[in-house]
């Protein structure tokens, strides 16, 4: 048996044992994923990390305590800034394989450690910010960071509830949703729009909002060749094709 110090306090331990093994025989917790009694140690899931000092320069390094073998004398931090910093890394390496492992997150909090973002299910394409500048216009979208990491917000007041963002999602994290007249757009839970909806003249469907409507109206405003304007959603407009022309023609004698 060899005397170590584990947090300012010395234990009895067997030489050649793990420094987890010794830890958890004197009841000092230590979070593992990856660690069996009855296999061989792998550090594969990185959350055992204690500090010790370094074997040459003496400052504090963080290693891995199922791996890590017990000598004498020496001096273990289960817990500080760095054991911390590691396992962080630990925790929120394995929740991006993992983002709905709610044990992962149970124990991570368990310590302490702040799991981070939940996964929100998007990939950062920015197809759908590229689209609404580049395509349809409004810019309603945009990336913005947060605790340091990138997210797709809404600009507030800009959005037309065109949809195309929702359309063009390669992950259908937006959602367009119409629901009794009103028609939301959101990503995660932030709306990026909520609008009435217009309702069709010929079917009596709704079908799209004045603020997009309006918005098609001043982009071919000035088109020579653009029918009068009318509330038909674009099935009537194709079967009603003939009756719009007759009324343009009307109203350009």
């Amino acid at each position: 048996m060899v005397t170590i110090t584990i947090d300012d306090r010395d234990y009895q331990a067997q030489e050649g044992t793990s420094v987890l093994e010794a830890a958890r025989s004197n009841d000092i917790p230590l979070p593992t994923l990856c660690y069996h009694p009855s296999l061989r140690p792998s550090g594969s899931c990185r959350l055992c990390a204690v500090e010790v000092p370094g074997r040459s320069s003496g400052r504090a390094v963080t290693m891995l305590a199922c791996v890590l073998k017990v000598k004498s004398g020496l001096v273990v931090k289960t817990r500080g800034d760095a054991v911390n910093r590691a396992r962080t890394r630990a925790f929120r390496n394995l929740l991006q394989m993992a983002p709905q492992a709610q044990n992962i997150i149970a124990l991570a909090e368990s310590y302490d450690i702040d799991p981070g973002p939940p996964s929100d299910g998007c990939v950062r394409c920015r197809l759908c910010v590229r689209v609404c500048k580049e395509i349809v216009g409004p810019a309603a979208l945009k990336m913005e960071k947060r605790d340091g990491m990138n997210y797709v917000v809404p600009i507030e007041g800009l959005c037309i509830g065109c949809g195309t963002c929702a359309n063009i999602c390669p992950t259908d994290v937006i959602f367009v949703e119409d629901q009794d007249n009103v028609r939301i757009i959101s990503i995660r839970n932030e709306v990026i729009g909520r609008h009435p909806l217009e309702r069709c003249e010929g079917c009596g469907k709704q079908y799209a909002t004045p603020k997009f409507l309006n918005h098609i109206h001043k982009r071919t405003s000035s088109h020579t060749e653009v029918k009068a304007h009318h509330n038909y959603c674009p099935t009537c407009a194709k079967l009603f094709s003939d009756r719009i022309k007759t009324f343009d023609d009307r109203t350009q004698r």
